[in-house]
């Protein structure tokens, strides 16, 4: 086996190969993926020279910690975190240089919660339908890391970055604001849900995940209790099941669904939602 890869010590809560996702396949039943945070996974990727698609490690709240094979420059950028290689400090947002056989220790998250780790020559798992994308939901691409898992690299296709330090890394909200376009069926709900939705006193739910970001607070009510027929979705699409709590649909968010949308969340807005800890205060406003 080549010793261009890296072994899996400690995989940590949910810890899996992510690149720019297999957009195009929603009607083979197929959704996106992908980085939830893209932006925070193509600055990792450039800071050890990678193409920003390159596949990546997406790491959740307790981060992971691998050992290289041979010597490798590794960037750790997302949700910010220690970082340690052998037991000793290693800078978090810039390249590090990782000793073949030595440790690289990516701590619990201390503000956000999907953290990235880049690897120069970027992981080189089997791509399917185009990406190396773990898909939760379908199943598609490789599984979530576990102890033990040994992860091929590509060769090395740039330099790393130099850095002072001073990089557009953006601190995870204190409030989570998402600018919403009502519909398509925003007439399903009465008028004094439409106004609720919009009023705030919503919070991040501990119980959402990379299919969608649930949450917490006043319940909407339908005008209309009967069902609706599965429907096509997109990435941010705002659905609100029967307890009337709005779920975010994220990367792997199922291409279908029978409860209505209340609103679509501009996607400028969904890496603050990857990286919005539970119980970060929630607001969705209208756009025009």
């Amino acid at each position: 086996m080549s010793d261009r890869a890296v072994v899996v010590v400690r995989a940590g809560a949910l810890t899996t190969v992510q690149d720019r996702g297999r957009p195009g396949h929603a009607h083979l039943g197929v959704p996106c993926s992908g980085a939830l945070d893209l932006p925070a996974a193509a600055l990792a990727n450039r800071l050890v020279g990678n193409d920003p698609g390159a596949a990546v490690l997406e790491t959740t709240l307790t981060g992971c910690a691998l050992r290289p094979r041979r010597a490798v420059t590794v960037a750790v950028g997302g949700a910010h975190g220690p970082v340690r290689v052998d037991g000793r400090p290693a800078a978090w947002g810039a390249p590090v240089r990782v000793p073949a056989g030595a440790l690289l220790d990516v701590g619990r998250a201390v503000s956000g919660v999907r953290g990235y780790v880049a690897l120069a020559g970027g992981i080189a798992v089997a791509p399917v339908l185009g990406s190396r994308s773990t898909d939760l939901l379908s199943g598609l691409g490789p599984p979530p890391v576990t102890d033990g898992t040994v992860l091929p690299l590509g060769p090395p296709s740039g330099v790393p970055a130099r850095t002072d330090g001073a990089l557009p890394w953006p601190a995870p909200p204190g409030e989570l604001v998402l600018r919403v376009r009502f519909g398509p069926r925003a007439d399903w709900f009465t008028g004094e849900a439409l106004r609720t939705f919009v009023s705030g006193g919503y919070r991040v739910a501990a119980a959402g995940n990379r299919i969608g970001l649930r949450t917490e607070g006043p319940a909407l009510a339908r005008a209309r209790g009967e069902e609706l027929p599965s429907e096509g979705m997109v990435l941010g699409a705002v659905q609100v099941p029967p307890d009337g709590r709005p779920v975010v649909f994220l990367a792997d968010h199922p291409t279908t669904g029978g409860y209505p949308v209340i609103a679509v969340v501009d996607a400028r807005d969904l890496p603050a939602a990857a990286q919005a800890p539970p119980g970060t205060p929630l607001r969705f406003v209208p756009l025009g």
